[in-house]
């Protein structure tokens, strides 16, 4: 039974064991994005200055790793294309697994160090951000990275994406049933079930990259061979080129002049700041917006389609991106959002219904597009390989280089909404008491009270004009970004021409 089983696993397809990797990070990151924060605060007790001074230097550290580690993993690769050179070659994406396999169960050790108490709260909250960050960097990048590595046509970095999303969605059940066991009084039930969480994550990656690990070497020693073969054969030419090591200020030169990713940047620090914005203040808005008007039920059912629906949403995105590409997806994606805010706007913060399903249906398409747009850096990764000639393709790197200039967005997320509700109602989340903010402000004369906004208001227009603006904005960049159509079926079919290499000179017999 065992090894019938063991045969079963063997021969599941790429995409499937690829987007299982998928499950085994989210079975652990949403419970930690859930309960961290309320483990410190509320169980260990730790002072404020502490978590302010542990979650700046994680900020700081969040935004410097990716591009530290992809520059550290895909240096090697941005060596001028020699001729006959390889692209993606097995070699590759058995650095990419052996990579997973090393980190992943590292990542899954760093998670269980939040839930058990071993420093000093402000020692140990700065310790566990930065290591949980450190090894869940590594898997991000050298898994995306995968999503390039893996294929080259539009329709197999789909097909890898969906199985990724699907997996997902089944790994935010993780957060359903950890409300079972959450308990801060008694913290037993809650560390064993983050324990078997660790467990079954470690014994996946173990699992799934070496099930992929087999697969690739398979191809690896017979195009090892080959070439080895060749080899005796091929006629050495009097003068080789020296293949060129690029430096890192050579690479920021060479992406400083890669148009489209500079307007795609542009994009996904906007995306990802109305992501976070709307993952900060969805509770706020819920509370000022329908917390009278809605049941608690109704509130927890709308905060769990939150985390759950972008995953299953994302399905049907991907089978639209199948038929129209990537580009017009999130292009229609963006003048939906401007849509919905505009009908929200006229419509009034009155229409209870309405507004139930704008605030979900707003976070389910902002990070429905956020999943989308790896898709779009896989194609960045191909126009980079095909513009500056490289070696191999060095997609961890630029997933690296991607987050480095979007992830500030997390930061200015709360810090603009929260600046923005201040300054146009008084409230200050920060204060005991930051409604007598409010009420001490109203004018005493009802004219002028009638027009004096109030924090329902501030609520609902930061509820609807920032996406409005955002989505203003993104289409604006979105519409500079030309790699799509037939520019990107010539940049693919290149990338392919340089994958398949040229064979090398024979000698006549």
């Amino acid at each position: 039974m065992g090894l019938r089983l063991l045969a079963s696993l063997f021969h599941l397809p790429t995409a499937v064991i690829y987007g299982s990797l998928s499950l085994f990070v989210s079975i652990l990151h949403n419970v930690f994005l859930l309960y961290y924060v309320d483990t410190f605060v509320s169980v260990y007790k730790i002072d404020k200055l502490s978590f302010w001074i542990g979650e700046t230097v994680f900020l700081i550290w969040n935004s410097l790793n990716d591009p530290l580690f992809g520059w550290l993993s895909d240096r090697v690769f941005l060596s001028t294309q020699q001729a006959g050179a390889e692209i993606s070659s097995p070699e590759v994406v058995l650095k990419r697994l052996r990579a997973l396999s090393q980190n992943g169960p590292l990542f899954a050790i760093s998670f269980l160090s939040f839930w058990v108490s071993w420093a000093h709260p402000g020692l140990q909250f700065l310790l566990c951000l930065c290591m949980y960050d450190s090894f869940l960097t590594m898997v991000d990048l050298h898994h995306n990275a995968l999503l390039a590595d893996l294929a080259v046509s539009a329709k197999d970095r789909t097909s890898l994406n969906f199985y990724c999303s699907l997996f997902s969605a089944i790994g935010s059940l993780s957060v359903f049933m950890s409300y079972a066991v959450w308990n801060k009084e008694d913290f037993f039930s809650f560390r064993v079930f983050c324990v078997l969480l660790a467990l079954c994550s470690i014994a996946g990656f173990t699992l799934s990259t070496q099930l992929l690990r087999q697969r690739f070497q398979a191809d690896g020693k017979a195009k090892w061979d080959q070439e080895s073969t060749l080899k005796e054969l091929y006629i050495e030419k009097l003068s080789v080129p020296q293949e060129k090591r690029i430096t890192l200020a050579e690479y920021l030169q060479q992406l400083s002049r890669h148009r489209n990713f500079l307007w795609f940047v542009c994009m996904n620090l906007i995306q990802v700041f109305h992501c976070h914005f709307n993952s900060n203040f969805f509770p706020l808005f819920l509370e000022h917006l329908l917390s009278d008007q809605i049941s608690v039920s109704t509130g927890s059912f709308l905060l769990g389609v939150s985390y759950i629906a972008p995953h299953l949403n994302n399905l049907y995105f991907l089978s639209l991106c199948r038929r129209y590409g990537v580009y017009a997806v999130v292009r229609g994606l963006f003048f939906l959002k401007l849509a919905l805010s505009v009908v929200m706007f006229l419509a009034g913060p009155d229409q209870v219904y309405l507004l139930c399903i704008f605030i979900a249906s707003n976070r389910v398409f902002t990070e429905g597009t956020c999943k989308l747009l790896n898709l779009v850096v896989t194609d960045l990764v191909d126009e980079d390989l095909v513009l500056n000639r490289r070696k191999q393709a060095a997609s961890a790197l630029l997933f690296g280089m991607v987050a480095l200039v979007t992830k500030p967005g997390q930061t200015f997320a709360p810090l603009i909404g929260t600046w923005l509700l201040c300054v146009y109602t008084g409230y200050d989340i920060f204060q005991r008491n930051p409604l007598n903010n409010v009420v001490s402000a109203q004018p005493k004369l009802e004219s002028a009270a009638a027009l004096e906004p109030t924090l329902r208001q501030g609520c609902f227009y930061l509820l609807v004009f920032v996406p409005i603006m955002c989505a203003l904005l993104q289409l604006l960049s979105w519409s500079q970004f030309s790699l799509h159509g037939k520019r990107l079926q010539v940049v693919k079919a290149q990338r392919q021409s340089l994958t398949q290499g040229q064979a090398p000179e024979v000698k006549t017999i």
